[in-house]
């Protein structure tokens, strides 16, 4: 039951997510899954559910406060009642997943919890890091829970790890701007001040750059990983090359997709270059 739940966090939440994690072995998609759902759940209560139920900060604040012991508990002892943690406690404790991240991913959780929030350079890195780069540091965990690399090449996987876990966030802020902006009275784009098309191209050049850069350590990663993390990276660059030739204006006025006709082919193309990776 608990699987079936977090597996179905996914399913309605992310058609992007669920499409890559598709390309990849059974064992590893469920536990992709598994993480994907207590994260998912938490920006759920930072977000919106929790506040829709009428919670005010503070409350809404004691929620997440309350998830995050349940889910470190449940780390320490392998149970939970809650389905989705039960699920997401037995892939952490089998991948041996650095308690400092979920740490990490719980404090930029709480930053969000301001009403209103705008976040300097130094701030935004943190926030990256806790919200994004240390997922990529858990997914990196359950990539090679089977399968010890040399320590060269594992630091360079998790270069890439964080970089491509930036890279999603980064399109993200982008993505959601007019939600971010107009609905949670957030701005991780700079002072507050609407969206520029030179800031929209710099933001652009920098994810362009995190893809590139995890996408050349794919080939260190087990061969049985490679399709889904390169479905992920090629998801994640249709819909950044669209953001880069739409006016910052629309932008901020809407959320950007890419087509389902377009999502359809990635796998194939994932494949093919997952193929031709050394083994």
């Amino acid at each position: 039951m608990s699987i079936r739940a977090a597996a179905r966090v996914m399913e309605n939440y992310s058609t992007s997510f669920s499409l890559a994690t598709r390309l990849l072995d059974e064992r590893t998609r469920t536990d992709i899954r598994n993480l994907y759902a207590v994260v998912r759940i938490a920006d759920e209560i930072v977000d919106g559910t929790a506040a829709d139920a009428g919670l005010g900060e503070a409350a809404v604040r004691a929620e997440l406060d309350a998830f995050e012991h349940a889910v470190i508990r449940a780390v320490d002892t392998g149970f939970s009642t809650n389905p989705a943690i039960h699920a997401f406690a037995g892939t952490a404790r089998r991948t041996d997943m650095s308690p400092e991240h979920l740490t990490a991913f719980f404090s930029s959780m709480r930053h969000d919890l301001s009403c209103s929030v705008v976040y300097d350079e130094a701030e935004l890195d943190r926030y990256i890091y806790g919200s994004a780069e240390v997922i990529g540091l858990m997914c990196l965990s359950i990539f090679t829970a089977d399968r010890t690399l040399p320590e060269e090449e594992l630091v360079r996987c998790a270069t890439g790890a964080r970089r491509l876990g930036a890279a999603f966030q980064k399109v993200n802020f982008l993505r959601d701007l007019h939600e971010d902006t107009a609905e949670l009275g957030r701005s991780y784009l700079g002072d507050g001040a609407p969206l520029t098309d030179r800031k929209r191209d710099e933001v652009v050049t920098d994810v362009r750059a995190d893809l590139d850069a995890a996408l050349e350590t794919v080939p260190l990663l087990p061969a049985r990983v490679r399709a889904g993390v390169i479905a992920a990276v090629l998801l994640y660059g249709e819909l950044t090359d669209r953001l880069a030739v739409i006016p910052a204006s629309e932008i901020m006025r809407r959320r950007v997709s890419v087509p389902a006709r377009v999502k359809a082919a990635i796998p194939v193309r994932a494949l093919v270059m997952a193929a031709r990776m050394r083994s």
